[in-house]
């Protein structure tokens, strides 16, 4: 047996278009990572970009054995590496959210008689009934979305349940359509597992529980009491109770690695397995959020992530159970026009210079004179508006502003608009709360300035090229603590720390507050112009 200092945990994550594994030791120091990219290498599957867009452009799907293949190879490598499994005290993972997979009937028994002699692609090309599974760019479940809403007596009502509006992605929907356009799938359906359950399955050599943060991604689950809403089960399939089985805490500790891996790898047989959990709750994890932390990812879309504590369900944004203290929530905003719209403003109005850009938001004061605008090149998700609308100091529109003005109110209006749909969810700034920026405008020191002003807080940088498998090494190491109490903080206090990147100016406080109340006004206004 190797000695316990010698102690290590993997984190896996089954992604859109790879699969991924971190290991860590005791110390939190990454001692192996491995890949394997779907279209690359799985070529017979024929996806792109990890996935099959159907002739629609609305149905979007994924071959569930590609999946099961990706196991087969990144292990084998892993091996081929001399990565030691004997070591590995603990595994856990995620699955890119809302995806699901469907057992066939019998699976269950194929998945615990797994014979270490073959492959588990070839052990189960016959156990699930729907052969490509929907995954989370699917958009083909607007009837199904409207039927939820209408049974749950509106929109915001099932948000309040299951902590967002119905989604054409979201798994639940996803489900519906299946049983109505293919009846005879769904009956020969023993289990529904979302892609981070399935991908636990296959480790567990058993059917794992859905958690309950992943589980909060499906328009199924009761976020506040987490238990199966009732009245979402009834409105979307029968008997899905059993189908789905009872969900379990994001920190559980579902059993030990099947005999399977401990044969063929050589996993020691006292290996936990930690339920797995969706993508972005996993990220939450290998970001470290805190309570009153807010994270920010800064790229093509601009996505933030809210530890929060009371949850307010609104229309925009979803509200998930946080995957590493079952007591507390956190929130997933998505705004489309993120770096493209700083791009083009850049490009326009600072001769395609950062450097142009920069100094115009060094030299235009907090607040920018009153000047607010709304830059929406795309059609916004968050709130659903296009077009650019600019209002000077008396809230009347103004059609043009110099450039340096222009770049100002660009990055203030993104960041209010940030703050504004955060509250609103429940989130508050609180003392101690850090804003952690990644992506690639977290590299500009003056955008971030901006940032740390609107939030009166401090920026933290912080790199998330792998921060899914991080998290799920980190939890797999909390799993086997967490039970007894300790909190997922005093398992990760260790890691390195994010880099301060700047503080907040003392007048921000004051400017941004009366700027926020402005800018919900004038959103208003701009949603009333412009809706169809």
């Amino acid at each position: 047996m190797a000695a316990p200092d010698s102690a290590l945990y993997l984190g896996f994550d089954f992604s859109t278009q790879q699969l991924k594994v971190v290991a860590i030791d005791g110390n939190l120091n990454v001692v192996h990572q491995n890949n394997v990219q779907f279209d690359s290498e799985l070529p017979e599957f024929r996806t792109q970009g990890g996935v099959h867009i159907h002739a629609d452009r609305l149905t979007v799907t994924t071959p569930v054995l590609m999946w099961v293949k990706a196991l087969d190879l990144l292990l084998d490598k892993m091996k081929r590496a001399g990565f030691d499994f004997s070591c590995v005290r603990a595994l856990s993972g995620s699955g890119q959210q809302h995806g699901s997979v469907f057992w066939r009937r019998g699976a269950s028994q194929t998945l615990r008689e797994l014979d270490p002699e073959q492959s588990l692609a070839q052990l189960l090309q016959h156990s699930f009934s729907v052969s490509d599974s929907p995954v989370w760019m699917d958009s083909s479940s607007s009837q199904q979305c409207e039927d939820l809403q209408a049974a749950a007596g509106g929109a915001l009502r099932l948000a309040e349940i299951t902590g967002s509006r119905a989604y054409e992605r979201f798994t639940g929907n996803q489900i519906a359509k299946l049983l109505q356009n293919r009846p005879n799938e769904y009956q020969d359906t023993e289990r529904i597992s979302l892609v981070s359950s399935f991908a636990a399955s296959l480790f567990l050599g058993d059917y794992a529980a859905i958690d309950y943060s992943d589980g909060s991604g499906m328009n199924l689950l009761d976020i506040r009491t987490r238990t199966w809403s009732e009245m979402c089960l009834e409105a979307t399939a029968p008997h899905l109770d059993q189908l789905l089985g009872a969900p379990q805490p994001s920190t559980s500790v579902l059993g030990r690695v099947s005999s399977c891996f401990v044969r063929r790898f050589g996993f020691s047989q006292s290996c936990s397995v930690v339920a797995f959990t969706g993508d972005n709750p996993a990220s939450l994890a290998g970001m470290r959020l805190q309570q009153g932390d807010i994270a920010v990812s800064l790229g093509t879309s601009d996505t933030v992530f809210l530890w929060i504590q009371q949850p307010r369900p609104a229309l925009q944004g979803h509200i998930f159970c946080n995957p590493v203290d079952w007591q507390a929530y956190m929130a997933l905003l998505c705004f489309k026009n993120g770096s493209l719209t700083r791009e083009r403003i850049r490009n326009e109005c600072a001769g395609a210079s950062w450097e142009v850009f920069s100094s115009a938001l060094k030299e235009t004061p907090l607040g920018n004179n009153g000047n607010i605008g709304f830059y929406f090149d795309t059609m916004e998700i968050t709130p659903p508006a296009a077009g650019v609308h600019r209002f000077n100091l008396d809230n009347k529109k103004v059609y043009s502003v110099s450039p340096q003005v222009e770049v100002r109110a660009l990055v203030e209006g993104q960041f209010l608009s940030r703050r504004l749909y955060a509250e609103r969810l429940g989130y508050s700034i609180i003392p101690g709360t850090r804003v952690l920026a990644t992506g690639g405008a977290s590299s500009n020191k003056e955008i971030l300035q901006v940032l740390s002003d609107v939030f009166n807080a401090p920026v933290y940088t912080i790199n998330l090229s792998n921060s899914a498998c991080l998290g799920s090494a980190y939890r797999a190491l909390h799993g086997l603590v967490a039970e007894s109490g300790v909190s997922f903080y005093d398992v990760v206090k260790n890691a390195a720390e994010p880099q301060l990147a700047a503080s907040p100016h003392p007048a921000a406080q004051e400017v941004y507050n009366q700027m926020l109340q402005r800018y919900a006004q004038l959103e208003e206004k701009v949603l009333r112009e412009t809706r169809p």
